[in-house]
């Protein structure tokens, strides 16, 4: 047994196996993870899973690519093989619908796996969400080009968050270690090689398609997040008929952590509002 609170639950999906958490009960909520160098589900997450999980079934799981789900040789990563995973743990669940909370990098898959299969999908939150275009920002530039070491981890920390004193020494020692656990690094970097304004572009659905989203949507981002520029949420606000925008000020790229409370707060009115 496991005592890396990372490792959770794994099931077949598809050609290989996944690793998620399943915690909670009710309406499913469906949370995908951003792609910060070394990242998971429960590092991404640990902080909102057991607040929504008092309210919710609340899945997390680690998209493929990513964490402690198998790797498989020649596989793709691209945006339909990303959403056919989600697509294939819901099934493999037993999910028909959930409600999707997409950070980042997920924020872009959640927008595209509502667009290409709306009937499994209740509600959206998104979370300073790619999914549109947008210029490439020397942030994610660097942390899309991340090598490992305990310095540039730190400094991958220091981009994320606007409150710095959330960045320890003991934290970036950490994700640093989960950063080069085998296959983690060979993956990550196999993703979104330079130059990487593409790999921007490959995130976003079209605009025509995202216009015809139906779902209530919430988009949370930072004021002073470097890494995906408000900039996204006020688009996917113009885009989207049924959104709401809540923007927090002196927050970066960390929503989910620098304002923690009350993001759980926003994430269980939003979901409460279904009838």
């Amino acid at each position: 047994m496991s005592t890396n609170p990372e490792m959770a639950s794994t099931i077949q999906t598809g050609a290989f196996k996944t690793n998620y958490h399943d915690v909670g009960e009710g309406s499913p909520v469906f949370m995908i993870h951003g792609s910060g160098p070394g990242v998971t589900a429960w590092a991404n997450w640990r902080l909102v899973i057991p607040a929504l999980a008092k309210h919710h079934r609340v899945i997390a799981p680690d998209m493929a690519g990513f964490g402690y789900t198998e790797r498989v040789d020649g596989y793709e990563y691209t945006m339909d093989n990303w959403v056919q995973h989600a697509i294939d743990l819901m099934d493999a669940l037993d999910i028909e619908k959930a409600h999707l909370v997409g950070n980042s990098f997920g924020g872009g898959l959640a927008i595209a796996l509502a667009i290409k299969h709306p009937e499994r999908v209740s509600r959206l939150l998104l979370m300073g969400a790619a999914g549109v275009s947008f210029e490439l920002t020397p942030g994610l530039d660097e942390v899309w080009g991340y090598e490992p070491s305990v310095a540039n981890m730190r400094k991958m920390m220091d981009l994320f968050a606007y409150n710095r004193d959330l960045v320890t020494d003991e934290l970036a020692e950490l994700r640093y270690k989960a950063s080069i656990q085998p296959g983690f690094q060979e993956s990550f970097s196999a993703m979104f090689p330079a130059p990487r304004q593409r790999w921007v572009e490959a995130l976003a659905s079209d605009p025509e398609d995202i216009k015809k989203i139906q779902h209530e949507t919430l988009m949370v981002h930072g004021r002073e997040d470097i890494v995906v520029p408000p900039i996204t949420s006020t688009t996917l606000f113009d885009l989207i008929p049924n959104s709401q925008l809540h923007m927090f000020g002196c927050c970066g790229h960390w929503t989910q952590i620098e304002h923690n409370a009350r993001f759980i707060e926003l994430a269980l009115d939003f979901f409460a509002e279904e009838k």
